[in-house]
């Protein structure tokens, strides 16, 4: 096949928006996924993305090959607000942890996937900077304690230290490759993540989707 017919090969419904490109190193096609996105997939792809504090899981039914990678952190709370009583805030991070995990694996389960098949891989909740604080270490800890939570079947993990990642996600086989970032700026990634944070600060995420 073409390189050109490959990339013309559609994407799953609702991915559209998700760039996509050959990747020449591996002559596959590569699906790149920012702050707040999401993408799942049925072909032999590739998706790839660069972590700072945010978390990136990658799911996938480990019979059928389907599979995808999320990228998310949890909106910052109001520590003055929490004293003030409004739980809502906190609530409202939970529920955005929530929201970016239910799509991913309800996206895979809604494309063939089985639940009992899932097998999960997490990735990211570096402290690149100081001024970041500990929001990392609060991604972290949400994306371990869902997996728990939901009884998921986690089979490896890269979490925390100080250096940004670039992780490669094969969803077909399941296999990641995961470097760490040393030679990139820092404050390029610090600065695209806390444009997500400003955005996502507060805002309610409703959902209602049930994982079944």
């Amino acid at each position: 096949m073409s390189v050109k017919k490959q990339i013309e090969q559609p994407s799953l419904s609702g991915f559209e928006k998700i760039k996509r490109y050959w990747d020449k190193e591996y002559n596959i096609v590569a699906a790149k996924i920012l702050p707040g996105e999401y993408y799942v997939t049925k072909d032999d792809e590739l998706v790839t993305t660069v972590l700072g504090s945010c978390i990136s899981a990658c799911i996938r039914d480990r019979v059928l090959g389907i599979g995808g990678m999320n990228h998310f952190m949890l909106p910052e709370t109001n520590e003055q607000k929490l004293n003030a009583g409004a739980e809502s805030v906190v609530g409202n991070a939970t529920r955005y942890g929530n929201y970016a995990m239910e799509h991913l694996i309800n996206d895979i389960l809604a494309n063939g996937g089985k639940r009992k098949n899932l097998e999960v891989k997490l990735f990211g909740g570096g402290k690149i900077l100081p001024t970041l604080g500990d929001v990392g270490l609060k991604n972290i800890n949400f994306a371990l304690d869902y997996v728990d939570t939901e009884a998921l079947n986690l089979v490896s993990q890269n979490l925390g230290d100080i250096y940004p990642r670039k992780v490669i996600y094969f969803p077909k086989t399941g296999k990641v490759k995961m470097k760490k970032v040393k030679d990139l700026h820092n404050e390029t990634i610090a600065i695209r993540e806390t444009k997500y944070r400003t955005t996502i600060k507060n805002e309610p995420v409703v959902s209602e989707i049930e994982l079944f």
